[in-house]
């Protein structure tokens, strides 16, 4: 049995598939003149991120402060952090700004004016652009938006325009690769309009973009300069069902212990539910829902999802799974079953850590600078406060 000392739900890591991942983007990005940027909310691994090293990365993105700061204490010293400013971290993007060459994302006038009258350091500022998520950043067309927030942080302190930086995230509701290269040739022909728009303003923009779907599979990229995908690093059902990977692409399983059995249901209870995989679902051309296929595991990781077996449903720890009649007399209570997860970004965000296949550890982010410090209690004085009721 692989790692026999399992006893709790235990995401797993292949450590080669994800460096094959990693190698294989950063191609991607040298062969189409592209600056890569790899956003690791993915993966919140040191030890990951030294993969990426490896392959010549210098520049990362991140999604929040505490993020920034994670990696930037890991000596990262070109981060964009991929989240609008929030203005009450001002002091944290600061101290940031001082140690690195950070970006920020900006999206209004008056975050930009309150962030430049706040800030002591420079930080590079890219405006968001909402290409059709419906999300967050200023609509592509709005172009008299653009130029008043163009023309803010132009006559800023602090804040050194950059360019224009986008997630096309209605890839990941694409059917299937012709409609996710559809949506991303339109998401990056509205970034081009977009930043003609502000070429008088800004003659060295940038645009910047960061979906996987439409970083791993699209062959045009003409007029992006940057591309920032992070769910490649270890891919995962949902961009599997949409023909973005394969499944040998895929580098996390859950290891879950089976529980109990229930042959008359086809079913086994597993210890892993929607705490360790998340409740992130996929539908099959059924309409069934899915929350997870289902792999043997093996000395080198574990194989290929078995045909017809998939997690059904989940409760807190608890997950459900259906099995074709022929698979479950071959299960019985104690043995491990590997789950592949729909999201693999918010499994890893739910578990906080990795076991590697030769049985050592990868750390992640695992949330102690997402909670920030109480304010310090007030000094005592000698004055009586009066309260009224």
């Amino acid at each position: 049995m692989l790692l026999p000392d399992i006893r709790i739900p235990t995401l797993l890591l292949s450590e080669s598939v994800c460096r094959r991942n990693i190698a294989h983007m950063r191609d991607r990005a040298r062969a189409h003149g592209l600056h890569f940027r790899p956003h690791f909310k993915t993966h919140q691994s040191r030890r990951i991120g030294s993969w990426f090293r490896d392959e010549g990365v210098t520049s990362i993105t991140v999604s929040s402060v505490g993020m920034a700061r994670y990696f930037a204490d890991d000596d990262w010293e070109d981060i964009t952090i991929a989240f609008p400013v929030n203005l009450r971290e001002v002091e944290d993007i600061d101290s940031l700004a001082a140690q690195v060459a950070l970006g920020v994302l900006l999206e209004s006038v008056p975050v930009a004016q309150r962030l430049d009258a706040a800030l002591k350091n420079p930080v590079d500022v890219w405006i968001k652009i909402d290409t059709g998520y419906g999300r967050s950043g200023i609509a592509h067309d709005d172009i008299d938006a653009l130029r008043r927030l163009a023309e803010t942080v132009g006559a800023s302190r602090h804040l050194r325009p950059r360019g224009i930086l986008t997630h096309g995230g209605d890839t990941y509701r694409a059917a299937g690769p012709a409609e996710v290269l559809q949506r991303f040739s339109l998401s990056r022909d509205r970034m081009i309009m977009a930043a003609d728009s502000l070429r008088d303003q800004y003659p060295e923009i940038r645009i910047s973009v960061g979906d996987t779907p439409g970083c791993t599979l699209a062959d045009d990229f003409s007029g992006i300069d940057e591309i920032r995908p992070g769910n490649f690093v270890f891919y995962d059902v949902m961009q599997l069902q949409r023909g973005v990977c394969r499944a040998e692409d895929i580098a996390v399983a859950l290891a879950c212990p089976v529980v109990s059995l229930h042959e008359r249901r086809s079913e086994v209870v597993l210890y892993g539910g929607a705490v360790h995989l998340s409740r992130e679902h996929v539908a099959d051309a059924r309409g069934t829902q899915l929350f997870g296929l289902v792999a043997q595991l093996a000395s080198g990781g574990w194989g290929a999802p078995l045909s017809g077996a998939f997690v059904t449903r989940m409760s807190q720890e608890h997950g459900i799974v259906h099995l074709p009649d022929s698979r479950t007399t071959a299960i019985i209570e104690g043995d491990l079953l590997a789950i592949l997860p729909v999201h693999s970004c918010l499994t890893a965000e739910c578990m906080k850590g990795y076991r590697l296949l030769d049985g050592s550890s990868a750390d992640h982010f695992a949330g102690v600078s997402k909670l920030a410090p109480a304010p310090s209690a007030p000094a005592q004085t000698d004055r009586q406060e009066t309260h009224t009721p």
